[in-house]
């Protein structure tokens, strides 16, 4: 009879069983979005998280890890891709079996049998599907790249930028109704935000933190900006927006 084989992981890091809480952010065209979820392995580049809902492959969110609930608001998120999503009962259930394989020692076989047995009386695989959702955690650009397609090309801004998330308001000046959004990079005369609605160069912006007191520009209010670069995220409709602050 032939043996079995199980494919090598083809992750680049290795990954850790661990659950810890996590806090996710996205945007999409009708606002913001928050979801709280629960790791169940993490690695150096990336999350393996139980969540409620089903995110759709190739979406880029904002990742809090690890989240404190007791904490006040400004936790460092992180931006991620959504690199698969599938029902978390099958994904423990496959790295159970795997790690069930790989393991030689008998004590951990047992003790994995008898988890399964305790699942099955406990009823949870009747449980209400939820979803085990693969992040990747997206590498932040050189900060001697100006973000755009030609890395060769001179950094132009005035003043250093630095890779920072934070919610922001954004509206066209003269129209009232704000977009939620997410900036990439802020340097003191500048940012970069993502966005899903449509901009033009030359546009002019106002700009408002949602947490004023953490705002890394100094001032208060909404800040007039200038739109000077426009770039679409691959694989993504949203857009890569580069503003000036001119005020």
């Amino acid at each position: 009879m032939g043996s079995t084989v199980t494919p090598a992981d083809s992750r680049e890091h290795r990954r850790v069983r661990m659950r810890l809480p996590v806090r996710m952010r996205w945007t999409n065209p009708f606002g913001q979005k928050i979801e709280l979820g629960e790791t169940i392995d993490v690695s150096r580049s990336g999350l393996l998280v139980s969540t409620k809902e089903f995110h759709t492959p190739g979406i880029t969110l904002w990742v809090t890890f690890p989240y404190d609930a007791l904490l006040s608001d400004g936790q460092p998120e992180i931006l991620a891709r959504v690199a698969r999503c599938n029902e978390v009962l099958e994904v423990i259930r496959s790295t159970n079996a795997r790690e069930k394989v790989q393991s030689a020692s008998a004590l951990e076989q047992e003790r994995y049998q008898k988890l399964d047995q305790l699942a099955r009386v406990l009823g949870i695989s009747d449980a209400p599907a939820t979803f085990a959702v693969a992040l990747h955690l997206q590498e932040q650009a050189h900060a001697s790249s100006n973000g755009t397609s030609n890395r060769h090309e001179p950094e132009r801004r005035g003043s250093a930028r630095r890779a920072l998330a934070v919610p922001v308001r954004v509206h066209p000046e003269g129209i009232p109704w704000f977009e939620e959004a997410m900036t990439v990079d802020i340097s003191a005369q500048g940012m970069r935000f993502r966005s899903h609605r449509e901009y033009a160069l030359g546009d002019l912006l106002k700009i408002a933190f949602q947490d004023p007191a953490s705002a890394p520009w100094h001032g208060t209010g909404k800040f007039l900006s200038e739109i000077v670069r426009v770039a679409a995220v691959p694989g993504s409709i949203a857009l890569d927006v580069g503003v000036c602050r001119l005020e």
